[in-house]
């Protein structure tokens, strides 16, 4: 490597860490702890999937995820279902109010980077775009795509042919605020 690329690495490396933590401080509106809200995040978005599975996803111990999935079943956000080819495991998925809570946790995260970078011109707006996409190339574990969150449907544009992601139209639709307790 030359030295421009690893500035521009560093750079990178520092810009992103920066930006998860600006987006982190939101998080406490959740309701949930980090480590259950990144749980819930890998299964919503990679499950249904085994708790060995999920712990490695996470770089846990099974033994901590048992307890960070005990949490989120207890709230109503993940259920156990057996395993239909191994009798002995059992697979962790998301119940729709799991996938509403982190809906609206990614709706604020969203809202969040989007009015950093919403007074820049378009050219700059389209340069993030491209480094977004070649990021994501690089280092994503699957293509980005809009999410979907199996109940949500279609997004609509707007007027200003902005169309919204289904995890922000999923998180407006939502009428009761996120509790650490209680998941409609």
């Amino acid at each position: 490597m030359n030295v421009e690329t690893d500035e521009i690495a560093d750079r990178l490396h520092s810009a992103a860490i920066h930006l998860l933590r600006r987006a982190r401080e939101h998080d406490e509106e959740s309701g949930l702890s980090p480590a259950r809200l990144s749980a819930l995040s890998v299964v919503v978005f990679r499950g249904p999937l085994t708790l060995g599975k999920l712990a490695a996803a996470e770089d846990v111990r099974s033994a901590t995820m048992t307890g960070i999935v005990n949490g989120l079943e207890k709230d109503r956000l993940v259920r156990r279902k057996p395993h239909a080819q191994d009798r002995r495991a059992v697979l962790v998925e998301a119940t729709s109010a799991g996938r509403r809570r982190l809906a609206q946790a990614r709706a604020r995260r969203i809202d969040l980077v989007a009015g950093k970078v919403a007074d820049l011109s378009e050219a700059d707006l389209a340069l993030l775009k491209r480094a977004a996409e070649l990021l994501d190339e690089r280092f994503a574990l699957q293509p980005w795509k809009p999410v979907e969150l199996r109940s949500g449907g279609a997004s609509q544009p707007s007027s200003t042919g902005y169309r919204a992601s289904p995890a922000r139209q999923l998180a407006a639709k939502s009428a009761t605020p996120a509790s650490p307790v209680q998941s409609a």
